[in-house]
């Protein structure tokens, strides 16, 4: 068994509201592109809720307790101007967080060599005292905290492609220094972090970002020059992935112009990182994209070289 799906419907209940461009209609993109029949041999679970202590890992815990307790019996109650929780808002943020560890447990027993996760609300931008930018909990760093405290690991790696930057992943991790986070994104563009000098507590955070228009040769020069070599280096024992689709051309939110081609390239070259250092233990995560039709190709060039790289 190769690679493995976490997804669960409670993701698809999590309802922002009207014209709001992290929809439910995003994973059911998602699931739709994942049932051509060249995912015939992708291996599909439900995705169990994450425990209380497990994402207190990542957030305190009187955070943790206090957001699911605002999550409304009816309607619609915003955090800010982004970030809005419903009644089905709960349920999905504890099976997007219990994902990332279940996809963890299993990679790490040798049930899979990677894994992904297709849940929703993001995570990246949640940091540890405060959710945004769409996200509540950091899925990603959820699930590198549960690596090392379930399993010992000591050195894990998130690499995040998301067009925008991951503060709440770098905010979770800047005092760690074994946990390594490495961010290409969009510069100048929300939520205005993510520059060359942000480098952690020892240079356990890297950047790369790129100017608005920058396309595929930039972003693997970013990788090939910048991000790769650092991860290498760095030797994790998890290769963790914040996969955002949300750099392809056709987004609506951001101006790089990206491709499904480039993603599959990325998602090659991590793995074969991965097989240097880690046994090509991976675990993938979603973070956006926001045009239905290229969060749908790139999906399925992502899990397909995860399959077959």
């Amino acid at each position: 068994m190769d690679t493995l799906l976490f997804t669960h419907p409670a993701c698809i209940g999590h309802d922002t509201g009207p014209g709001h461009p992290e929809r439910p209609d995003r994973l059911r993109a998602v699931l739709t592109a994942l049932e051509d029949e060249s995912f015939a041999l992708l291996q599909r679970r439900e995705a169990p809720e994450a425990t209380i202590e497990q994402i207190a890992l990542a957030h305190p815990d009187a955070f943790v307790r206090r957001l699911l307790a605002a999550v409304p019996e009816d309607g619609l109650q915003p955090i800010d101007a982004d970030t809005v929780l419903s009644p089905g808002s709960g349920a999905a943020a504890l099976r997007a967080a219990g994902a990332g560890c279940a996809a963890v447990d299993a990679v790490l027993a040798g049930e899979a060599r990677n894994a992904f996760c297709a849940v929703r609300p993001p995570g990246h931008h949640a940091e540890a005292t405060r959710a945004m930018g769409f996200c509540l909990f950091n899925s990603v760093a959820i699930a590198a905290m549960h690596a090392r405290l379930a399993h010992g690991l000591q050195r894990i790696a998130v690499v995040d492609f998301d067009v925008h930057h991951g503060n709440g992943t770098q905010d979770i991790f800047w005092s760690e220094p074994d946990l390594f986070y490495a961010s290409t994104h969009q510069s100048p563009l929300y939520p205005g972090t993510g520059s060359e000098d942000e480098t952690g507590v020892a240079g356990n955070i890297l950047n790369a970002p790129l100017p608005p228009m920058s396309g595929g040769v930039e972003f693997r020069r970013a990788m090939e020059r910048i991000v790769l070599p650092a991860v290498d280096a760095f030797a994790p024992e998890l290769l963790l992935i914040s996969a955002g689709f949300d750099a392809h051309a056709r987004d609506p939110l951001a101006h790089l112009e990206l491709h499904e081609g480039d993603f599959a390239w990325a998602t090659l070259e991590l793995m074969r990182l991965a097989d240097r250092h880690c046994g090509g233990r991976v675990v993938s995560t979603l973070e956006g994209g926001y045009d239905l039709r290229a969060l749908a190709l790139s999906t399925a060039a992502h899990v397909h070289t995860l399959m077959t790289g």
